[in-house]
């Protein structure tokens, strides 16, 4: 995979994931209210520190386990089985219209982040979201590994990739909010997330192939 496709791949797969409502979400959407519109940002940006040291983390401590084929074969199998959840529950969740973007509202728009402010409200979000853990533990590690057969710059375009995704997502989330939501309706956001799941199940079958490579090769 050219390091455009790991780059391209790793911002469909980042902005699915972005798109489904969670925690951070809830954190984006309730600082935006009380700060501003930079708040969104502020809050992905301490998402993406958070990730950057566990792509380092995965490099530096497990580079030589995930190098041997038994391994990378699993992890591709194991991901893109993930990756076919995912893209089936975006799909079937998006056809029986079950998910709705509410930027009205939070659990508590007036609770502050405390006064390390929003970026450290974004990795509390994260690191306290047990998808976030699982989605690492199987689809990411599938990613650092595959883009790392590409070297260092095949794990900058995955990486780039996907943090690119989420600033887009809740910093359009952020405008949302603090426009009164005038451009972005549910139906244009169902329509985005269905082609991400139709996206994922595609990439899940590569996953798979590629870590069926790694097995029978």
């Amino acid at each position: 995979m050219s390091y455009l496709g790991i780059f391209g791949s790793a911002f469909v797969v980042g902005l699915s994931g972005a798109m489904m409502p969670g925690s951070l979400l809830v954190v984006n959407i309730t600082e935006t209210s009380r700060r501003g519109f930079w708040a969104g940002p502020m809050v992905v940006a301490g998402h993406a520190a958070l990730e950057l040291i566990l792509v380092v983390c995965f490099v530096l401590g497990l580079n030589r386990f995930f190098a041997h084929p038994t391994v990378a074969g699993l992890v591709g199998v194991i991901g893109g089985g993930m990756l076919a959840w995912l893209g089936y529950g975006i799909i079937r969740a998006v056809l029986r219209g079950e998910v709705s973007l509410q930027v009205g509202g939070t659990e508590n728009p007036t609770k502050s982040s405390g006064p390390l402010g929003p970026g450290y409200a974004g990795m509390v979000a994260s690191i306290s979201n047990p998808y976030w853990l699982l989605w690492w533990s199987t689809i990411g590690v599938g990613y650092v590994l595959f883009s790392w057969q590409q070297g260092f710059p095949g794990l900058v375009s995955f990486y780039t990739g996907h943090i690119s995704a989420d600033f887009a997502w809740y910093t359009l989330v952020s405008l949302a909010v603090t426009t009164g939501r005038r451009f972005l309706t549910d139906t244009v956001y169902r329509g985005v997330l269905g082609v991400c799941g139709v996206f994922l199940v595609g990439l899940a079958a590569y996953f798979v192939y590629t870590g069926a490579g790694f097995l029978l090769g």
